[in-house]
């Protein structure tokens, strides 16, 4: 599935993985949130609900620079802008196209963002 990144006045693009939390994470598009950065590599935001990641597999992955992810413990979206290491609780819910991880890493903490489905 496609989906649109709107950031103020930048759009960016993106897909969806064909998984069980992929079309569970576009089941609640559209979406408003507010990132957070973490670790100097992505920016996170609380979902309004978790997603089912019961019957996700593989599991784990290590995140890449564009990654749209779930944190399975914090049910908790995270955008990589950078690349970082392998771990099992974290699930590819798709990816952002190679120009987003420049705009995600320049965001300020508090910035707004919108997520949506594209036709």
């Amino acid at each position: 599935m496609d989906i649109r990144l709107t950031i103020g006045d930048t759009a960016l693009r993106g897909r969806l993985d064909d998984t069980p939390a992929g079309r569970d994470f576009a089941a609640l598009l559209p979406l408003t949130l507010t990132l957070t950065d973490f670790h100097a590599t992505e920016k996170i935001s609380d979902l309004p609900e978790r997603l089912s990641t019961e019957d996700e597999v593989p599991r784990g992955t290590a995140g890449s620079a564009g990654d749209i992810t779930v944190y399975a413990p914090w049910g908790n979206l995270a955008l990589f802008y950078r690349d970082f290491t392998y771990t099992d609780d974290l699930i590819r819910l798709g990816s952002l196209e190679p120009a987003a991880a420049d705009a995600l890493a320049d965001l300020a903490d508090g910035t707004t963002i919108t997520i949506t489905t594209t036709t």
